[in-house]
């Protein structure tokens, strides 16, 4: 039973990314080297990122709302989008379309995050012998930052690779990946300030990744159409 309940948590959490890549284009035009990359530059940016906490960030031992600290890390927290810019701008990729490097690098980074976030909590905690929701709600959490992290690398690409975007949707496009990027302080706020449970949190990052990817489709494919 724990092994069971290991497994489907673990496919839970893991199995949307090889779904994507399979049932995507992304699979014919083997754009597997660019995921790969994005993930290395995903774990350098983690260790950055866990570098800059570690030394800026004090250690609090209550669940207390810090604005200050929550500031601070969010703003450490952009990092992310400087390494999704190194990976989509800098790094170089095979002869693929824009539209499937950013698919290809926001699965690479959100398969990275999952795996460095959530494998051995799942490993040590899911075999226990008590069933818990926990592990479930963490897989749909995961599927939440999948489709955050590939709504992020789409306004990336249309910031930083796309020229001759309509200027009307130019703030609409950064205010989106602010939204996007500063999520991990929205959470906490839920969590610490408004009281919200795991579940219901759950619930809001799961509802908001649809409202963005939403959001992220129709700009992408407006700032594809020819300009008058």
């Amino acid at each position: 039973m724990t092994l069971f309940h290991f497994f489907n948590c673990a496919i839970l959490t893991f199995g949307p990314h090889a779904v994507y890549y399979s049932a995507t284009p992304l699979s014919e035009y083997d754009t597997l080297g660019t995921s790969v990359k994005a993930a290395v530059v995903y774990l350098a940016t983690a260790l950055v990122k866990l570098v800059c906490l570690a030394t800026f960030l004090q250690v609090s031992e209550t669940e207390v709302f810090d604005p200050y600290q929550e500031a601070l890390k969010a703003m450490i927290g952009f990092i992310d989008v400087a390494g999704l810019y190194f990976a989509l701008a800098q790094l170089t990729h095979r002869n693929i379309s824009q539209n499937h490097k950013f698919q290809a690098v926001g699965l690479g980074w959100a398969f990275a995050d999952s795996v460095l976030h959530r494998l051995a909590p799942l490993w040590v905690g899911a075999r226990g012998l008590e069933f818990t929701w926990d592990y479930v709600l963490q897989g749909l959490e995961a599927n939440a930052n999948l489709v955050f992290t590939i709504s992020l690398a789409a306004l990336g690409s249309l910031m930083w690779l796309r020229k001759n975007k309509p200027k009307t949707l130019i703030p609409v496009i950064y205010t989106c990946a602010v939204i996007i990027a500063t999520m991990p302080s929205i959470t906490s706020y839920l969590r610490r300030v408004m009281g919200w449970h795991f579940p219901k949190v759950v619930g809001f990052e799961l509802m908001t990744s649809l409202v963005m990817a939403f959001i992220s489709c129709q700009l992408f494919i407006l700032c594809q159409r020819p300009s008058l």
